[in-house]
């Protein structure tokens, strides 16, 4: 049976990640395309997702070693997609029953070039005061779509179409690639859609130091976007800051004064992403300037 859609998973040094993924995915999906892009891992992560390669005529391993990024494996997995209907996944989820059939259902009934399933994140048995704080501020897709133009491509559809239409991810971004996208698909007259009955499953950052990394990276991104596309999204100036929980998303069991500390240093990771990017681009648009000049 000729498959339905191309999975494009990026990946880089998580063995334990891929694995999960794509365990899931052959418990759940037969109709299937499954592309995994290493990123030019250093450990055993291209061995493991070989292994499902030779196992699974359905699952290929293919290389993305010129850009360490994971927009950049994510357009080479674009290239090497036969389908014409895409799906982009993150190397340490899960997907649930029918969530293919169901987000595939809903493109045809909305003719949707660019859909979003659920994300449902899971807290692990014994979660840190950092897992619970990334749980109850975690993934609002519905929010993303309507207030911000675009979805995460932790699980993102796409048509082929579209891609040829709006062009495909900015490598030169090391975050805010799928809000750019997004925007980019938003701005060309295209309708963000969303199903709420397919659904996938995202694990939580159980780490402090996870979860502050990856602010910092927001925050490098939100300056790099402010210098590729200043017309978008504005001149450097102020880091974006988390969103943070909610007062009626406390329960009894949480320290308000635990996690409103949590989200000052989340802010502040993103300031410190966010200058030193902005620091770096700057030396570069000199170094340019100089060079221009000479």
């Amino acid at each position: 049976m000729r498959p339905d859609v191309s999975i494009v998973i990026p990946v880089y040094n998580d063995p334990e990640g891929i694995t999960t993924t794509l365990e899931s995915l052959l418990s759940h999906t037969e109709t299937a395309e499954i592309v995994v892009v290493d990123n030019d891992s250093s450990d055993e992560t291209p061995d493991v997702a070989g292994s499902y390669a030779d196992a699974n005529e359905h699952v290929s391993l293919v290389f993305e070693r010129d850009v360490q990024s994971s927009y950049a494996a994510r357009n080479t997995g674009i290239e090497h997609a036969s389908c014409d209907r895409l799906c982009f996944l993150d190397a340490d989820q899960r997907v649930t029953d029918d969530w293919l059939e169901n987000a595939l259902a809903r493109m045809d009934d909305l003719e949707a070039h660019y859909l979003a399933p659920a994300v449902e994140l899971q807290l692990p048995d014994d979660p840190s005061p950092t897992a619970r704080y990334n749980y109850v501020s975690g993934f609002p897709i519905e929010g993303f779509l309507r207030r911000h133009r675009y979805a995460p491509t932790s699980c993102l559809f796409v048509t082929r179409t579209l891609l040829e239409d709006v062009g495909r991810f900015d490598d030169r971004l090391v975050s805010g690639g799928d809000l750019e996208f997004g925007n980019r698909v938003y701005d060309a007259g295209y309708d963000l859609a969303y199903a709420k009955e397919a659904t996938v499953v995202h694990p939580t950052r159980d780490s402090f130091r996870s979860l502050f990394d990856r602010n910092v990276r927001i925050g490098r991104g939100h300056c790099q976007l402010q210098r590729y596309y200043p017309d978008r999204y504005g001149r450097p100036g102020i880091p974006p800051r988390p969103s943070g929980i909610r007062r009626d998303q406390y329960d009894a069991s949480m320290n308000r004064g635990l996690y409103n500390a949590i989200s000052l240093t989340m802010t502040a990771a993103r300031g410190i992403g966010y200058y030193r990017e902005c620091i770096r681009l700057g030396r570069e648009w000199v170094d340019e300037r100089l060079s221009s000049n000479n």
